[in-house]
């Protein structure tokens, strides 16, 4: 739900810096935004025409043009985030959601952004990857004062080239990131681009990370690497919306990375390019085709592909670890271990114990254990053929040759034509297969383990 809401008065508080030159004009009102799901693509009503981007469990934040200036208003401030169904998070953002929303402009544009602060600190924003006069780059302490607690500052520049964008925070950044404040910005071009192709769908999200314990709801913001939630838009598997798409649509997914270690970002079942970066529109020469590409911190790629396969396929981190939730670190490996001695002894004094562990960590979710109060679990998410056992950086695209042009409805699982699904065997039974000899006694095998989960 979006509404609108004036924070000052007529006689408020503004800092006086830039703002005076705009005085004439009264600030235009925030839009708050107060639900986690995709919202369609806001539709230019004035400006220049694009064709609008779909944040991923996000939106676009309305505008107002003034006298040929396009002009937003941001609100930094705290937020509950509902990362999943059953799990909230006390977070910081703006427009009353972490990410913030998309900024979605035209090359060409002149922007104004009007920045309140309803942080209990200082804030700024820095424009990530824009070409800006250098008092405008949002670093506080170095090309600009700090927005204090109460105050509205104003940004003001020239959106030089097309791409796509980010922006967060250069004032305490390392808490304030770590609390959820970021959200992306897209440029559209002006005119045809012989480097940017027209597309049927364009999607957009931000990679994000949190340290939150169970039975929390607060990140633990001195965390460097140890995270234990990684996320797409400030949302966890199954809370993250699929990407549904028409059969042989051109489809752009623009993934931008603010989290402390790199993601390789795979998709099932199509091969795509990336077609751009921070920098700008890759080359034709310089693109080739891949199922994966890995996104480090700070960067932002692009990925073109023909969705050409008809079907539910996955698409997500290929860090294994980056597809769970609230995972524990210092748990021991007991594969192969037998527990049935000591589980007995065990329930004895804790009726209704359960080992587990000895066959994987699939009984996790199998057996539902009950877990604390806004707990997300580790392995979850069901699908037409029973538990995905995933969590974390996973989604799904929904390709349907019956989903309508610019309809983005999830279409539901996937309806598998007759013979097209594995399953079980029941011919013949099967040869024993050839095994090489094994080598005569017993075998040892010696591995130095690094110590420690410093590097995700």
């Amino acid at each position: 739900m979006i509404s609108r809401r004036s924070l000052f008065s007529a006689g408020a508080a503004v800092a006086a810096a830039s703002v005076s030159r705009v005085a004439m004009a009264a600030l235009p009102e925030p839009v708050i935004q107060t639900s986690a799901a995709t919202a369609p693509p806001l539709q230019p009503a004035t400006g220049r025409p694009y064709r609008p981007v779909v944040t991923l469990n996000g939106w676009s934040l309305p505008w107002r043009m003034n006298n040929g200036v396009k002009e937003f208003h941001l609100v930094a401030e705290p937020v509950v985030r509902e990362m999943t169904p059953g799990f909230n998070a006390n977070l910081w953002g703006y427009n009353g959601q972490s990410p913030g929303p998309t900024l979605e402009v035209v090359e060409g544009d002149r922007v104004r952004i009007f920045v309140t602060n309803r942080l209990p600190e200082h804030h700024a924003v820095h424009w990530h990857g824009q070409r800006l006069p250098n008092g405008m780059d949002g670093v506080s302490g170095l090309t600009q004062p700090p927005i204090p607690p109460g105050k509205t500052f104003v940004y003001e520049f020239e959106a030089r080239r097309p791409g796509t964008f980010m922006y967060h925070p250069h004032a305490d950044e390392m808490v304030q990131m770590a609390m959820g404040m970021y959200g992306m910005w897209i440029t559209h071009p002006k005119a045809k681009h012989p480097l940017i192709a027209d597309v049927d769908r364009d999607f957009c999200f931000l990679l994000n990370a949190f340290d939150i314990e169970p039975g929390s709801a607060t990140p633990k913001v001195m965390t460097m690497l140890d995270f234990n939630l990684w996320a797409w838009n400030s949302r966890i598997f199954p809370g993250i919306d699929t990407l549904n798409v028409r059969l042989n649509d051109r489809v752009r997914i623009r993934v931008g990375n603010l989290t402390m270690t790199n993601h390789p970002i795979h998709l099932h079942g199509h091969e795509f390019e990336v077609t751009g970066t921070d920098g700008g529109p890759v080359p034709k020469s310089a693109r080739w085709p891949e199922v994966t590409t890995d996104i480090a911190v700070g960067q932002m790629r692009q990925v073109e592909f023909i969705a050409s396969e008809e079907g539910d396929w996955a698409f997500h981190c290929h860090k294994s670890h980056h597809t769970m939730n609230a995972m524990g670190h210092d748990v021991p490996t007991m594969i192969g271990v037998d527990h049935t001695d000591v589980a007995r002894k065990i329930t004895k004094l804790i009726p209704g114990y359960m080992a587990m562990g000895e066959r994987g960590m699939a009984d996790m979710a199998e057996m539902e254990m009950p877990l604390p109060d806004n707990t997300a679990p580790m392995m979850t998410g069901q699908g037409p053929f029973g538990g995905v056992e995933m969590g974390g950086m996973f989604s799904i695209l929904k390709v349907r040759r019956d989903q309508k042009p610019g309809d983005y409805q999830d279409p539901g699982w996937f309806a598998h034509p007759k013979g097209t699904v594995a399953h079980e065997w029941t011919g013949a039974p099967l040869a024993e297969p050839v095994r090489a000899p094994a080598p005569a006694g017993e075998a040892a095998v010696k591995a130095r383990k690094p110590s420690g989960h410093g590097h995700h």
